[in-house]
């Protein structure tokens, strides 16, 4: 708190409020008013009965509504009050801090959709104290702000932590990476949700686009953090697709998700973007057998499922003769594949670098179990923490990138012709790589999370020369 001397202020004001991360707001200052009001829109509590908080948007510019800054504050009341059209309404009460002429102090302010109005705030008598004194025949006779504190520049300065509401899209509440997500945003002060995939269901239509789960609208989120399984992708990425819709931030686009699970259209991705990776191949008639193979190379071939995943349906064929016998297994099963090359020289070893927002966090070997040549950890292999090199760190950026991934486990195979792409997962556990790499990959998430959930800044407009 700070108040120093006498304050005059006029009918009015330009003012702040640092807490909510809006530096300037052109305020009626009305002594007929008891209760201080602010422009609010989306109003929604959440939290715990014992720690109610309210989220809210506002638009802190008159007739501007591109701006949006989402704040969040703890309820201190709700109270019934009257405005000047003598109608009742129960709002939700905060306590946020003011700053008004180089003096600043903690006041009550209700939460209303003042919209239709000229001033985004009224700034009612309570809020004024001893020191106080209004003039209401003069008007800012406070230093005056301008809006341009809301452009890029100046908004990064500006805006402060505030309580998230994240989705985990996931179907196993107890996962370790679930529960990881969980606990660490919650332990920021975030509210994050655990929303069964399958359990949602969309109204698709132009004007207002809803998800709706167990018979209710789900609320507006700022973040999703996808972890949908591999046996419902196709749903799962439909519903990612209305999130994307509603402008939700989503770590991992649907695009990409879709993308990455089909084994073909991966490595279509990659070569497309001249990442390197096995030579494969694929066919669909049995009378391409021989010529599949031949593209391929030599024997040992892997061949592979096209939506296998954590080693299933990835088979090891030593001899053409084996190859030609799981090609006409997978065929007589009706399942896609593909044949690959196999890289001998990585003997049962991969890389696992995981890559949040373009960089690479923590990177580990996987050693598989035995003879089995599948590294995977679900399979039984080890993972110890590793060094990459900066063409191994090059190639897990650009694969990440390629399929526009906030998060991704790329694996890469040590080849004698350098670092070859295997598989980009877009639901990278986290268990096994936090183990190995002792490091908070959750955290490091939520760091992204909250770099990227922000406000948008106002656009400058250059002024044509007269």
């Amino acid at each position: 708190m700070n108040i120093d001397s006498t304050l005059k202020l006029g009918w009015e004001e330009w003012l702040g409020l640092p807490d909510l991360s809006l530096p300037a707001i052109k305020a009626k200052v009305d002594t007929g008013a008891k209760t201080s009001a602010l422009h609010a829109f989306d109003i929604e509590a959440f939290g715990s009965a014992a720690k109610p908080n309210v989220r809210f948007a506002v638009h802190p510019i008159p007739g501007n509504t591109s701006l949006i800054i989402t704040c969040s504050a703890p309820i201190i009341d709700r109270r019934d009050v009257i405005s000047s059209n003598g109608e009742s309404e129960l709002r939700y009460v905060i306590e946020t801090t003011i700053a008004v002429g180089g003096q600043s102090w903690p006041i009550e302010v209700t939460l209303t959709d003042r919209g239709s109005m000229a001033y985004r705030m009224l700034l009612g008598r309570q809020a004024l104290r001893e020191n106080a004194v209004v003039a209401p025949a003069e008007q800012f006779c406070q230093p005056e702000l301008n809006y341009d504190v809301y452009t890029a520049s100046k908004l990064r300065t500006v805006t402060k932590a505030r309580a998230l509401r994240i989705a985990v899209l996931s179907r196993e509440q107890t996962n370790y990476s679930t529960a990881k997500l969980v606990s660490e945003g919650e332990s920021r002060g975030h509210v994050v949700e655990v929303i069964d995939t399958t359990r949602c269901y969309m109204a698709i239509n132009a004007k207002a686009p809803e998800i709706y789960y167990d018979g209710k609208r789900l609320p507006r989120f700022d973040a999703v953090i996808p972890r949908i399984g591999a046996s419902i992708t196709t749903y799962g990425c439909s519903v990612l697709r209305q999130f994307e819709t509603l402008g939700t931030y989503c770590v991992n686009g649907s695009e990409g998700i879709a993308a990455s699970r089909d084994k073909l259209h991966a490595h279509q991705v990659l070569a497309r973007h001249r990442i390197g990776m096995p030579t494969t191949a694929f066919a669909a008639s049995p009378k391409d057998t021989k010529n599949l193979m031949d593209l391929v190379g030599t024997a040992p071939l892997i061949v592979k499922l096209l939506e296998s995943t954590q080693g299933k349906g990835v088979v090891l064929a030593e001899t053409k003769k084996a190859a030609e016998s799981v090609i006409d297994a997978f065929r007589g099963l009706k399942a896609n594949f593909l044949v690959q090359d196999f890289v001998k020289e990585a003997a049962g070893e991969d890389i696992r670098c995981l890559v949040i927002g373009g960089k690479v966090v923590a990177a580990m070997k996987r050693t598989s179990d035995g003879d089995d040549f599948r590294s995977n950890l679900h399979r039984g292999g080890t993972a110890a923490v590793t060094r990459i090199s900066k063409e191994e760190r090059d190639v897990a950026t650009r694969a990440a990138k390629a399929f526009k991934l906030g998060v991704a486990g790329v694996d890469l195979l040590r080849s004698s012709e350098g670092p070859k792409v295997l598989e980009v997962n877009s639901s990278p556990g986290l268990e096994g790589i936090e183990k190995a790499s002792h490091k908070n990959i959750a955290a490091m998430l939520f760091d992204q999370i909250e770099m990227r959930v922000r406000p948008e800044p106002l656009k400058k407009v250059r002024k044509k020369p007269k």
